[in-house]
């Protein structure tokens, strides 16, 4: 699979929302309620918003064939915020080629621990990658709880 790990583009952060958006809607959805994914990922989400968080962010994105199949952030402090894939490309190493990119980021900025909220469905990706769960959490979204892990990997 030809794939080019690099950062964000001004402009392409409406294609970030989409895949954010569908990556929930078509993946997370086995693991969480349609009511908890519509507050996780809402369908009138504003998008100056969203714009602003990617921006933010600062996210690595994955290209393939002039798409962005995947993107991820790490933060200073080793914080993980965003992990997503397309769903129509999960279980195709995608996810593990962006997590080497944030890992090589990790390790040349002298972070020690890597860190993350992690849903019920990305717990196996991140366990395989040598994270262990620290705490079971309940988030508020909306009116909605969801449940996820503050996962760890120490470098």
């Amino acid at each position: 699979m030809d794939m080019q790990v690099r950062k964000i583009i001004k402009g392409e952060e409406q294609e970030l929302w989409d895949l954010f958006y569908n990556t929930v809607n078509h993946i997370n959805s086995q693991d969480y309620s349609q009511s908890q994914i519509a507050s996780w990922a809402p369908v009138d989400y504003p998008r100056e918003q969203a714009i602003k968080k990617f921006r933010e962010l600062d996210p690595f994105v994955v290209i393939k064939n002039e798409q962005i199949i995947a993107y991820a952030d790490i933060q200073e402090d080793g914080y993980i915020d965003h992990f997503y894939c397309h769903h129509q490309f999960q279980r195709q190493g995608v996810g593990s080629l962006l997590f080497a990119r944030l890992e090589q980021q990790a390790i040349e900025n002298g972070i020690k621990k890597m860190y993350s909220n992690v849903s019920i469905t990305a717990k196996p990706f991140f366990e395989a990658k040598g994270f262990d769960v620290e705490k079971e959490q309940r988030l508020e979204m909306g009116n909605e709880q969801v449940k996820n892990y503050r996962m760890v990997r120490i470098l």
